[in-house]
């Protein structure tokens, strides 16, 4: 895989990370990274299912306090959640506090233990998608990224039938784009990959 080209100066980036250091420093440092990370996937997945109906900085601003309230997303404790734990994080914590969003978790933490025990891992199943190859878009301009496009529609339905909640096809574009499976770094951006 060939390197990001490297900026000189100031940092170009994609548009939607501009004016905001939180948004930048996760363009930057993991946007669009290939990640095979269990716990990594199950928090972008849980993060971008929290997303829906809100901005990605409202979820990032909350971050930390999902990491605290999911035991750092270890999937096997956050599968094995009582309800009382469930109710007290939508008591207590500064998640997004939306009862179907916080049951989701435990839910698709206990349907990617299965994954895991059905193909290895949760990562495996994902990256067999596109046979281990990150997808790399050459998109000049932001309004040229799709919200979902055919592999979203195909993994969304997939995950649905498995179990997964808030896993629409949208919701698993924008997942899939925070994972590495697809690079939408745009052109002008430091990110953006040549091939």
């Amino acid at each position: 895989m060939k390197q990001p080209m490297q900026p000189s100066g100031s940092v170009p980036r994609c548009a939607w990370a501009e004016g905001d250091l939180l948004l930048q420093t996760y363009h930057d440092k993991e946007w669009g990274v290939p990640s095979r990370d269990e716990r990594y996937l199950f928090e972008m997945l849980t993060l971008e299912g929290a997303q829906a109906g809100l901005s990605w900085l409202t979820v990032l601003k909350k971050r930390k306090a999902y990491q605290q309230a999911f035991h750092h997303f270890d999937i096997s404790t956050c599968a094995r959640m009582k309800d009382v734990e469930l109710e007290e994080i939508l008591r207590t914590q500064t998640v997004v506090r939306h009862r179907q969003k916080i049951y989701s978790v435990r839910g698709n933490a206990a349907a990617i233990q299965r994954i895991q025990k059905e193909q290895g891992s949760f990562a495996s199943y994902l990256w067999s998608y596109t046979q281990d190859k990150q997808i790399v878009h050459h998109w000049q301009i932001e309004s040229d990224i799709p919200a979902k496009n055919e592999l979203s529609e195909c993994i969304s339905r997939d995950l649905k039938k498995k179990g997964f909640l808030f896993v629409g096809p949208v919701i698993i574009y924008s997942f899939l784009q925070a994972i590495g499976i697809v690079n939408d770094h745009v052109w002008g951006c430091s990110l953006y990959l040549q091939e």
